[in-house]
């Protein structure tokens, strides 16, 4: 009786022992296993059997990313301006061994790390460049951080200021400047409407100058050009009327005198100050006259009166006045 209830105990101790010796280790998760206080190895997700009184669990890592909130904090600016900041750190766990014995307090060291080199690297900004530089501002930080986690077997991915805010009276002071600013642009741009219209307007005056040139000259040519028409006309008439009075015939004679008649008296019909005209000349003379111009003309065409038969052409000289 008594050895049943010792091989009862002895197996109940078996299978407790056995249980205390499977461990299961859940997803995300990695467990460090130490033996007699020192570290042996990691068990990863799954089931897992240790040596129980010998082995057991040192600290159970999460090896998902995690996120870290920096708190607020004041930095002071390389041009003595203070600015609040705050931010957010995201981290993975690579190396569970390395976390859980490399550093005490994993996430206080990296909050604590990031702080101090938020201050570092911004405090080396002027207020401008770190209110227009952000994305420098998070790969610097980045950069600097992960190297100096790298020995505590984490990976920093990502670290991302959210808030910044300078004190009341610099905000104020960046309003003003930047109405100054653009009162100033506005006024360039003004500026430069005015000097383009300007340009516009003096060009259009220089095409319009060119194109009255233009429109002088080609006048000029079409009245020379009159002049000369008008110039071989009266030779060529010179010429006529000279050949009539080689011929004999005195009514050409006639035609001049009656031609210099007719323009000065159209000199003094047009002249405005001319009311009465004095003509010293006998009226008959010059009726006289054009009655030759008209002979001269006639004979000069060959005409032989209505009929136009082609007879032989008598000419008919009348004496003039």
């Amino acid at each position: 009786m008594g050895f049943s209830m010792f091989a009862l105990v002895v197996l109940a101790l078996g299978i407790l022992i056995v249980f205390m010796g499977v461990k299961t280790v859940r997803q995300g998760f990695e467990y460090t296993i130490e033996r007699w206080g020192r570290y042996t190895r990691t068990l990863q997700p799954g089931l897992h059997l240790i040596v129980p009184m010998v082995d057991r669990i040192g600290a159970k890592i999460n090896m998902q990313e995690q996120v870290l909130d920096i708190p607020s904090q004041e930095v002071i600016t390389k041009d003595n301006a203070m600015v609040r900041v705050d931010g957010v750190v995201f981290f993975q766990v690579l190396d569970a061994a390395k976390a859980a014995y490399e550093v005490r307090s994993l996430t206080n060291a990296i909050l604590n790390l990031t702080m101090t080199n938020v201050r570092t690297v911004m405090g080396s900004m002027d207020l401008d460049e770190l209110l227009s530089q952000r994305d420098q501002i998070n790969a610097k930080l980045l950069g600097v951080v992960d190297d100096a986690t790298a020995p505590w077997g984490i990976k920093v991915t990502r670290i991302e200021i959210k808030d910044m805010e300078p004190q009341q009276d610099l905000v104020e002071a960046m309003a003003r400047q930047m109405k100054a600013e653009r009162e100033k642009r506005a006024n360039i741009l003004e500026a430069e409407g005015f000097r383009q219209a300007e340009i516009l307007k003096a060009e259009g005056e220089k095409q319009a100058a060119i194109l009255e040139a233009e429109g002088r000259r080609e006048a000029a040519y079409r009245d020379a050009e009159a002049r000369e028409r008008e110039a071989e006309a009266e030779a060529k008439a010179t010429t006529m009327v000279s050949d009539a009075i080689g011929a004999g015939n005195v009514q050409a004679i006639n035609y001049f005198v009656a031609q210099k008649y007719v323009e000065t008296l159209s000199d003094f019909a047009k002249a405005p100050n001319q009311k009465i005209i004095f003509m010293p000349m006998e009226t008959s003379g010059v009726i006289g006259s054009l009655g030759g111009i008209a002979e001269l003309w006639k004979d000069a065409r060959g005409d032989d009166g209505p009929g136009g038969g082609g007879g032989p052409r008598v000419p008919n000289i009348t004496r003039g006045a």
